[in-house]
């Protein structure tokens, strides 16, 4: 599937528009690579967990309808660093920024 590339993985099922943009774009103000998959899973658990683990960077993003979680591979399943349901514009970019923020091993934006 090209999941090699050291990036952040996008796991995304019926992910609203908006909000995907916006998580991409918080990423690339970041300067981390990003790749993003559609799945065919209806559980933001499902996409956030394994986006995390597939990732080579460890962190993941999930996108299911208007809900967005970010996770770290060394959380268990099901604790997420940020989830929202129906985030903000503002919100969703700086769930993007923090995924790559947690990468580069600095502190998160509010």
């Amino acid at each position: 599937m090209g999941m090699n590339k050291p990036s952040i993985l996008i796991y995304i099922n019926e992910a609203d528009p908006d909000i995907l943009n916006e998580v991409c774009a918080g990423i690339e103000e970041e300067g981390i690579p990003y790749e993003i998959f559609s799945k065919e899973e209806m559980d933001l658990e499902y996409l956030s967990f394994n986006s995390a683990n597939d990732s080579i960077l460890g962190a993941g993003i999930g996108i299911f309808g208007g809900k967005v979680a970010l996770s770290l591979r060394s959380l268990p399943r099901g604790t997420y660093i940020y989830y929202l349901e129906n985030p903000t514009d503002s919100e969703s970019r700086n769930i993007g920024a923090n995924g790559a923020r947690a990468v580069k091993r600095m502190p998160f934006k509010d």
